[in-house]
């Protein structure tokens, strides 16, 4: 079992690498959660995740041997970002298997440190057991992401500096994957604090953890997908597993289009680019999942390394879940002022017309007809149900896609 004095040995290595991240009063989520809302902003860490306190806690305790074999890992991007630092700084050989589908901004981050890069599988899952394979055949060092003691106590690293930015915190939120963020976080926690309440947040989609508590036993998934690939993880580590059964006291689960819209809400209310994986602890107490009221809540925002190409997809998609854009078709008789109509409608409604597409021809349009494809910037969805009764009531046939 990891002591206090573990904790503190890993600050000590870390105290001269990493940032002191900012635990920041946020008056609007505030106001949102009725809680007094603290964001961790671990997004603004060194690799831009919380992962360079395990990774770089985990090399630093190598022997010189261990060193010299070099080191490999696993990883969706955050982990792999933070071995591949801490390896340089070390002046390690590191070699890191990452997902065939990792965002490029993370694939090159990693390699700009002098990591060799393999790409292998559709998972973390997959990529590691490949990782697996390449240690026993090569002798290296394996820097597990999660499930490895000396990784557990750098994340915990993050507890410590919480309860010294705010000593009177009652609620402490950390996401889950493989575990380690939150195992170590809730022990360290717990060790310095023993009534400070512990939650634990899974994307729905991928909830192992969820599962495996439920069983009373580690399980793995049979398939996984979110948003949030930073814990994407389909089995989480059998020593995590153990401390957040023991430590953590909730552990809740959220969907993507509510972390969609969590990430959305940090870029426009707090100028945060926070990614899927670190956006869920916020996104629960958005969701009303979580029954505290009136408490002093501390948040990790875990990353903020967002992939540029998925940055529009993931603002359109927290839009759509906010109420704030409306896209819909609809087939209209083919003659003067349809459209003025339908034009009409949407001024009128002060809705702000993003696109008009107009359309005669096509496999589902008669003669005589057009199809008509809208755009619409709107306010929330009381504003969008509006519009949509104005345009049933006007004889308007639509489709939202």
């Amino acid at each position: 079992m990891l002591q206090i004095r573990d904790f503190a040995s890993a600050a000590k290595a870390l105290d001269s690498v990493i940032h002191r991240t900012p635990l920041e009063y946020s008056t609007t989520f505030s106001r949102m959660t009725d809680n007094d809302i603290y964001l961790k902003l671990e997004n603004l860490q060194k690799t831009g995740s919380f992962k360079i306190r395990g990774a770089y806690n985990k090399i630093a305790t190598l022997t010189p041997e261990e060193r010299q074999r070099g080191v490999i890992a696993a990883s969706a991007g955050n982990h792999a970002q933070g071995v591949a630092y801490a390896a340089n700084s070390y002046g390690i050989p590191c070699t890191i298997v990452m997902p065939e589908g990792a965002p490029l901004t993370k694939v090159e981050a990693t390699a700009s440190y002098g990591a060799k890069i393999v790409l292998h599988g559709a998972n973390y899952d997959a990529a590691y057991q490949y990782a697996q394979q390449l240690q026993e055949a090569n002798g290296m060092t394996f820097v597990h992401a999660f499930d490895d003691p000396a990784v557990v106590a750098g994340q915990g690293t993050i507890a410590l500096e919480m309860l010294e930015q705010l000593p009177d915190v009652d609620v402490i939120v950390t996401p889950i994957g493989g575990g380690g963020l939150a195992a170590g976080v809730a022990l360290a926690a717990k060790l310095l604090k023993p009534d400070i309440h512990l939650i634990g947040v899974e994307a729905s989609g991928a909830a192992s953890m969820f599962a495996s508590l439920r069983a009373g036993q580690v399980q793995t998934l049979d398939y996984a997908e979110t948003i949030a690939d930073g814990i994407l993880v389909k089995r989480p580590g059998e020593l995590t597993f153990d401390l957040v059964r023991q430590y953590v006291d909730d552990v809740i689960m959220v969907d993507d289009d509510k972390i969609t819209k969590a990430m959305l809400l940090l870029m426009e209310r707090s100028k945060l680019v926070v990614e899927g994986s670190g956006a869920v602890g916020l996104a629960a107490f958005l969701d009303r999942q979580v029954s505290i009221r009136g408490k002093k809540v501390a948040i990790i925002l875990s990353g903020g390394n967002v992939d540029v190409n998925l940055l529009s997809k993931i603002i359109e998609r927290g839009l759509v879940e906010a109420g704030r854009y409306l896209r819909l078709v609809t087939t209209v008789p083919d003659r003067p002022g349809v459209l003025l109509t339908m034009a009409k409608i949407f001024a009128e409604e002060k809705s702000n017309v993003i696109s008009i597409h107009h359309h005669r021809m096509g496999e589902r349009i008669i003669l005589g007809q057009a199809e008509v494809e809208v755009n619409l910037e709107t306010r929330d969805r009381k504003h969008i149900e509006r519009i949509l009764n104005r345009l049933s009531d006007a004889g308007f046939t639509y489709t939202i896609r």
